[in-house]
């Protein structure tokens, strides 16, 4: 894919099925969705996680529960995402094939990865800080806004990137959502295609595609490995993360 990879090929519109011009469409659609995708994962994912880690008691019938369903979802086929998605939100919801679609229907997929994440970087908050809270008599509320959330924000940022990382990469969500349509979207009831779409539809569907899509991909597999190479810098400073003594 190097060889395809130019200026042109990021800021021009594909021409002639793909076969030739650029991606700029494509990765405007890929920032649109991946861009409501976490606007309704990221304070739905941390409201239920810290839902369950300050208000669930660990190893209870509940607990063991939830974490369970959390865990089967995680571990679910994304196509079946991509046909609740095409069911609730494309038919039931009316939204059609869209941005909007797409954007909700990976929500939906990665979740549970993040609240997962993001419960076990809660947890990790020092019993002593829980102790001093208690002590200087602060509220619930005060002691998560003003010590919990700071404390865990490189877990949970963590938990953001893992959670960009699935979305980026995932191909079965959005064929049921997004669609296929190749034009810049004019807003997000639009349809749209994202990168790993359009590496699909080069590939299967466009004879003589394979050049460009073998230069999508190497734009993908970049900005996957961006994502996840920060993550993991995130990852290693959070495990040795030093909480100074009170």
């Amino acid at each position: 894919g190097a060889p395809g990879l130019s200026f042109q090929f990021l800021s021009q519109p594909p021409t002639d099925t793909g076969r030739s011009g650029g991606i700029f469409p494509i990765l405007f659609s890929t920032v649109w969705i991946l861009a409501i995708c976490l606007a309704i994962t990221l304070p739905l994912g941390l409201g239920c996680a810290l839902y369950l880690s300050e208000y669930v008691e660990p190893h209870t019938p509940s607990a063991r529960w939830i974490g369970l369903s959390l865990d089967i979802l995680a571990s679910t086929p994304s196509i079946i995402f991509g046909l609740f998605g095409y069911a609730f939100f494309a038919i039931y919801l009316n939204f059609g094939f869209s941005l909007l679609s797409g954007g909700l229907s990976l929500a939906c997929m990665v979740l549970p990865l993040f609240i997962r994440t993001t419960e076990h970087a809660l947890r990790a908050c020092p019993i002593s800080y829980r102790q001093a809270a208690s002590a200087l008599n602060i509220s619930q509320k005060g002691f998560i806004l003003r010590i919990l959330l700071p404390i865990s924000s490189t877990g949970i940022a963590v938990a953001l990137i893992l959670s960009s990382g699935r979305a980026l990469a995932e191909t079965a969500v959005l064929i049921f959502t997004a669609g296929y349509v190749s034009r810049q979207p004019d807003n997000i009831f639009d349809s749209g295609r994202t990168l790993s779409v359009h590496i699909y539809d080069l590939s299967m569907h466009v004879p003589g595609g394979q050049q460009n899509a073998a230069a999508t991909a190497l734009v993908l597999v970049l900005l996957i490995i961006l994502i996840n190479g920060t993550a993991r810098l995130l990852a290693r400073r959070y495990v040795s993360y030093d909480h100074p003594p009170l």
